[in-house]
């Protein structure tokens, strides 16, 4: 008979490390608490307007990388969700001109340098340190070979230099505030230069495009592979505690030769075990993780925006929700259909350390109407920013970190983790013991897709090992 494997959540790294053990020769249940599959990454419609809660961009969409390897074989990215590569990237409005980061990164160069000339010598030399990330990718274990190795070497090299400072001042040479913030719209300017390098060197490199029909329909492509290599998903079905043998659910114990555990390693740590785990990592993770949380924004509106950029930096301070904040990223979904005919639908993000601020809002009352006096004063920037939508929006939504937290049981309501200079992870080990396994965002820094199915991945491979199965990727 088939060993029987259960897994613990059914976001990107339960259905990845489902797809594998299947193929292998387990018997894997997948038990998702919510309706979809997905996990944080995932849209959501309200009134026929569909909001991106999870894909801004994907590692591993360039077709040449190891990782769009791995995301083919999970059946994540399939005819139905090509991949396109908005260009520009980022366009700044609301400084004293117009400025934008374009895939091309000579062109880039050029048009910075051209806005700001003051500044054209610390430009060349940020470009030639993203230079050093022409080869670089997320390895893949099994799949990336030597060579792909010592191509990445350059970037290895100053790897150190950056991971020692803040993107914040590692941009802080730059003297145009206008260049500088475009910049650091790249990625939270509190985690350490060397995610700025990576995340914006992708672009450069032909990688980090968006799949059409966003973070849903990846999940659920994802999990149709899974249903169709013979594995069961059991949807709206919480699971209470991880015991010897098995897990419990409803009260009563099914049972499993192993268990995969891919929610929240911060959440499960104290909540899923009979006991409070008390491992030197587990104890660490409590001490040093630090989350990155957002309050996301979502609005349709009765106007076609075809006509302005993909995704907009927009420097015009905003201080409500509990940030504090001196721009904001607007992205809009115009050519992705997620709206009406001739409609459109926008969505915002404020990166900040919000979750205390919303727990008390909700414990005194005053939970939904600051919720949606954020949406206001959004909107109201937006109807100045863009005035072919005043007065047109049909619906909005916001989402905090308490919404997080309430559908995904992440801690804090974080959907990814901050790395922060000089820091050291605090992962979660793939491997417990036999029969016990972690994947999921909280097993690499700093989260999201990537860490994921690659985390999801390894699992699979260290079940086959202990089990003594043949690991098979298709």
């Amino acid at each position: 008979m088939k060993e029987k494997v259960i897994i613990v959540g059914g976001g990107i790294s339960g259905l990845t490390a489902g797809i594998y053990a299947q193929r292998s020769g387990f018997d894997v249940l997948i038990l998702e608490k919510c309706a979809t599959p997905g996990g944080v990454s995932t849209c959501w419609k309200r009134k026929g307007y569909m909001f991106e809660g999870g894909v801004h961009w994907l590692n591993g969409s360039g077709e040449d990388l190891d990782l769009h390897k791995v995301w083919k074989e999970v059946g994540a990215l399939q005819d139905n969700n090509p991949v396109y590569f908005k260009d520009p990237v980022y366009v700044l409005k609301g400084g004293k001109g117009e400025i934008s980061i374009h895939r091309d990164a000579a062109r880039t160069l050029e048009e910075l340098s051209a806005y700001s000339p003051g500044d054209k010598r610390v430009l060349r030399s940020i470009f030639r340190d993203l230079r050093m990330f022409r080869y670089f990718q997320s390895p893949v274990e099994g799949v990336t070979g030597i060579w792909d190795y010592i191509r990445m070497f350059p970037a290895i090299c100053i790897t150190p230099r950056l991971w020692m400072q803040s993107i914040t001042h590692y941009l802080s040479r730059i003297k145009d505030p206008d260049v500088r913030t475009l910049l650091e719209a790249v990625v939270a300017p509190v985690n350490n230069a060397l995610t700025f390098a990576y995340t914006l060197s992708s672009f450069f490199n032909g990688d980090s495009g968006y799949p059409s029909g966003g973070s849903l329909r990846m999940a659920l492509n994802m999990a149709d592979t899974f249903v169709k290599a013979g594995g069961e998903i059991r949807y709206n079905t919480a699971v209470e505690k991880v015991v010897d043998g098995g897990v419990i659910v409803g009260g009563d114990l099914l049972k499993a030769d192993a268990v995969i555990v891919t929610v929240d390693a911060r959440t499960a740590i104290d909540k899923l075990f009979e006991k409070p785990l008390e491992d030197g990592w587990a104890r660490r993770m409590r001490k040093l993780l630090v989350t990155s949380q957002t309050v996301f924004v979502g609005i349709g509106v009765e106007a076609d925006l075809n006509n302005y950029p993909k995704s907009m930096v927009l420097k015009v301070p905003f201080k409500d929700g509990g940030v504090d904040l001196p721009f904001f990223i607007v992205s809009n979904y115009a050519r992705d259909h997620y709206s009406p005919e001739g409609c459109t639908t926008l969505s915002a993000l404020f990166p900040g350390y919000t979750y205390g601020w919303w727990k008390a809002a909700k414990e005194d009352g005053s939970y939904e109407a600051k919720k949606e006096a954020v949406a206001q004063k959004v909107i109201g920037i937006l109807e100045e920013q863009i005035p072919e939508i005043k007065g047109k929006v049909a619906v909005w939504d916001v989402a905090t970190p308490l919404t997080y937290q309430r559908y995904c049981d992440t801690f804090d309501g974080s959907y990814m983790s901050d790395w922060l200079p000089r820091t050291f992870t605090t992962n979660a080990p793939n491997r417990y013991r036999k029969g016990l396994y972690f994947a999921g965002q909280r097993t690499a820094y700093s989260g999201g897709l990537p860490p994921a199915v690659i985390s999801g991945r390894i699992a699979a491979r260290l079940l086959c090992k202990d089990f003594g199965l043949k690991f098979k990727n298709q």
